[in-house]
């Protein structure tokens, strides 16, 4: 079978303090006519970026509800991810192209984790491009619903890409985006569901932080406590722009020569450009002292990592493209002005000038920025207002109660998008 992956329990009535009662009846009442529902989670890895995130408070929530859950990950190599990447960069509409050698390695690894999947589900949920040849390799057996859940903003996709994807996808019982903008060309309506990502605002990333351990974490690392620090967290990743954001960070030194920059990052394992352009982004980086790289494979962890959020003066998430950017929503949780490009899901959290800022350029990122460092009254302003928006639309809670609907419209009604005579 694939790797399943082992998850710590979490329990529904631990929430109530943080979403209030009546949420936590809502989801009860629609989890009790699926109770005992198996339900399996697909992606490409248990470490490292949100959709692994998501689903280690996700899946034992669901468990909590009543459904039978697992989360599972598939099988691969470098020369499998390295192929995925570029699936993932070309759905996304990079101009790049599509070589009978990536079709060949993502069908042959597709086709033997599918060898590998075993068991009868109600409910598979397959995530991202990575495992979506899944149902094909299949043939639909396995399952009585196959969900694909794509978290990329596929609107504009590299046309070569889409066309050896659409038909795999297409296939699937239900297709889940993060909002209506990013369903691709001929997608079928009646098949669509949006569901936005969300935060667990129990997990180690998200529960308050002590000064005082925020205090030694950041300053363990040679910042300078008294000084303004503004920080990114995010993958090394063309997308993200860190070498965007080091530009922005040096117009605001020119202002403000006292403000230190961090950029604080993961390294995932089924991202090999990671390295790549980790180099890339110490190369502009130079020898500025100010300046601070970090990532996990230097001991940057959930908590490393929610200390700089809770200490820095401006959160910066200055993507290019972003299917949903849950670091932006880790800032706004805790309070913290974000400014962020105005790019994908970002506007979903980020209304501009409310609960933050949004910027289309690098000129544009430092004039906000400065303006917030300027301005304590107005950050203050905007992280609260921030942190509420989370609460109402962006945790962990919500996220399960829209699955819930979803598994509840598709047990109503026969499946569709079947092949005649499979499961």
């Amino acid at each position: 079978m694939l790797d399943s992956v082992p998850l710590s329990a979490k329990r529904l009535d631990d929430y109530r303090t943080v979403v209030g009662e009546e949420e936590i009846g809502v989801i009860r009442q629609l989890a009790e006519p699926l109770k005992g529902a198996r339900v399996l989670h697909i992606n490409a890895t248990a470490t490292g970026g949100g959709v692994a995130e998501i689903l280690a408070s996700l899946v034992p929530l669901m468990r909590d509800a009543g459904l039978d859950a697992e989360w599972q990950v598939i099988l691969g190599d470098q020369a499998f991810f390295t192929a995925t990447k570029a699936c993932h960069n070309g759905l996304q509409g990079q101009d790049i192209p599509l070589t009978p050698e990536i079709k060949d390695v993502w069908q042959s690894y597709n086709s033997a984790n599918g060898d590998h999947f075993d068991g009868e589900y109600d409910f598979v949920i397959v995530h991202d491009p990575q495992p979506a040849g899944l149902l094909q390799a299949k043939q639909g057996r396995g399952a009585k619903h196959w969900l694909w859940r794509c978290h990329i903003d596929t609107s504009s996709p590299n046309p070569a890409y889409w066309d050896f994807f659409a038909p795999k996808i297409g296939a699937y019982d239900a297709l889940i985006f993060t909002m209506p903008a990013y369903v691709g060309p001929g997608i079928n309506a009646d098949k669509a569901f949006f569901i936005t990502p969300t935060i667990d605002p129990l997990s180690l990333k998200n529960l308050p932080v002590p000064l005082e351990l925020a205090q030694r974490v950041v300053g363990g690392y040679g910042l300078d406590l008294s000084r303004p620090l503004i920080t990114q967290v995010s993958r090394f990743d063309p997308w993200k722009d860190p070498l965007g954001v080091i530009d922005a960070y040096r117009l605001v030194k020119r202002a403000r020569p006292d403000v230190q920059l961090a950029l604080v990052g993961a390294m995932a394992g089924d991202d090999p450009e990671g390295w790549d352009y980790l180099n890339r982004t110490t190369r502009r980086a130079g020898e500025d002292p100010d300046l601070l790289i970090l990532h996990n494979f230097q001991g940057i962890g959930a908590q490393q990592v929610a200390c700089f959020q809770s200490l820095s003066d401006v959160v910066i998430q200055k993507s290019l493209r972003e299917g949903f950017g849950l670091v932006v929503t880790e800032a706004m949780w805790k309070a913290r002005p974000v400014v962020a490009g105005n790019v994908g899901g970002i506007p979903l959290q980020v209304l501009d000038g409310e609960t933050g800022y949004l910027v289309d350029s690098v000129e544009g990122c430092a004039e906000r920025t400065l303006e917030l460092l300027d301005d304590a009254e107005l950050s203050d302003k905007l992280g609260s207002r921030g942190r509420e928006h989370v609460r109402e639309h962006f945790l962990t809670t919500h996220h399960l109660k829209d699955y819930l609907g979803v598994f509840k419209h598709l047990a109503s009604r026969q499946t569709v998008g079947r092949p005649v005579g499979t499961h």
